[in-house]
């Protein structure tokens, strides 16, 4: 009686796990996954193009040739786009583990703002500097709060109908967050910040009546803050003004954004033509260069821009609605109010709907500290869909196995 084989099944099961291997790793992402990656990437090239355009000029004149700000931008890129793909593979239980210590990290960073390494610009105290490297804090403060309000948010989502547990410790740490910002007199950042905190808070699906002390509170603060500014208070007093008289002063900027979208017209002056960049409109290559887009590329670049933030808008909101873990439904909701919201915040004040405030266009305007976070918040999002992509697959897998 001779002994049963057992080196054929032995073969075929291996290459059959050989094949269930070679197919996880050959899989495509999910829709959500490739539709936040090609729209963050889309942006980003359109940001290096008109970074080279907008900023040639000024760049020139300080003695580091035309090309001498597109090359310092491109280098935040070539780092922060690996950066975000080896962020999107990052297990989701990571971020709920480590929220604490990065939101502890950021704010001391944010402290630093108040040392001698500390550096004032435009205005505002909220740049360190070490050595040759220089960073805004306050933009890695918005990421580490969004990710620490989805974990509370999260692990406190069946005890929030309690106002205690509401508000508890959500508004005192993000007190304590805007408020180091605002001692930088950095308003705009605040305005975006207290965003994702309101963002947050609706994502977790507070009662309005919660919600609506935060944002009592937030409206409070900011009308308290540009009166006891001259400065904020005659720019609010300036954008309420339609004639805008003081064109020498407050007026310069906001009057040359418009007349760089109206130059630009339908089809615009052509990449690289614009007017206004030649030391006309201030922060051409940085808050205002949504003005350039419009100049050069007319109102059709910039309804394409208009159109890539919309699905950005749109692949974020599917993210959520994909997922059945609220830490990560309230994480991307919070990142999706940040980018997304700054982005109009930016559109609004070019367009003249809003006050000038000083934040950047994401992934668009010139600034190495906001391009390395939009992209790794966005590394985070593709690690919430990446996951959302192989929970769906795992039965399918293991009916193959079995």
């Amino acid at each position: 009686m001779s002994a049963p084989t057992t080196s054929r099944p032995r073969s075929d099961d291996s290459a059959q796990s050989a094949r269930i291997s070679l197919g996880r790793v050959l899989i495509p992402q999910s829709r959500n996954y490739l539709l936040v990656l090609g729209t963050t990437l889309f942006l980003v090239g359109v940001g290096l193009v008109m970074v080279l355009s907008s900023s040639s000029v000024d760049s020139f004149l300080d003695n580091k040739g035309f090309f001498g700000g597109f090359w310092k931008q491109a280098t935040y890129a070539v780092i922060g786009i690996p950066m975000m793909l080896v962020l999107s593979r990052i297990p989701v239980k990571f971020w709920k583990r480590w929220a604490w210590l990065a939101l502890a990290g950021a704010l001391v960073l944010q402290l630093l703002v108040f040392t001698p390494l500390g550096i004032a610009e435009g205005g505002n105290r909220n740049w360190i500097a070490i050595g040759p490297i220089s960073g805004q804090p306050s933009e890695l403060l918005k990421l580490a709060l969004a990710i620490w309000l989805g974990a509370v948010l999260g692990r406190k989502l069946h005890l929030l109908d309690d106002w205690k547990h509401a508000l508890i410790p959500v508004v005192p740490v993000s007190i304590l967050a805007l408020g180091l910002v605002l001692a930088g007199h950095d308003l705009g950042t605040v305005v975006i910040m207290a965003g994702i905190v309101v963002g947050a808070m609706f994502f977790a699906n507070l009662r309005l009546r919660f919600l609506a002390i935060p944002v009592l509170g937030g409206l409070l603060m900011f009308a308290i803050m540009a009166i006891i500014s001259p400065n904020r208070m005659a720019r609010i007093m300036t954008f309420l003004d339609d004639e805008c008289l003081d064109y020498e002063n407050l007026c310069w900027q906001p009057l040359h954004g418009t007349w760089a979208l109206a130059n630009g017209g339908v089809f615009g002056l052509g990449l690289g033509n614009s007017r206004e960049k030649y030391s006309w409109l201030p922060a051409a290559s940085n808050d205002y260069i949504f003005a350039i887009i419009g100049e050069e590329l007319g109102l059709i670049g910039a309804v394409v821009v208009l159109i890539m933030f919309v699905l950005l808008a749109v692949s974020f909101v599917r993210v959520i609605r994909a997922s059945s873990d609220p830490f990560v439904r309230i994480t991307t909701g919070a990142i999706l109010v940040w980018i997304i919201g700054q982005a109009f915040v930016n559109i609004g004040v070019v367009l003249r709907l809003l006050p000038v405030l000083g934040v950047p266009l994401p992934f668009i305007s010139a600034g190495g500290t906001a391009l390395l976070t939009s992209l790794a918040a966005i590394g985070i999002v593709l690690s919430f869909a990446r996951e959302q992509t192989t929970d769906l697959r795992r039965p399918q897998y293991e009916r193959i196995s079995s």
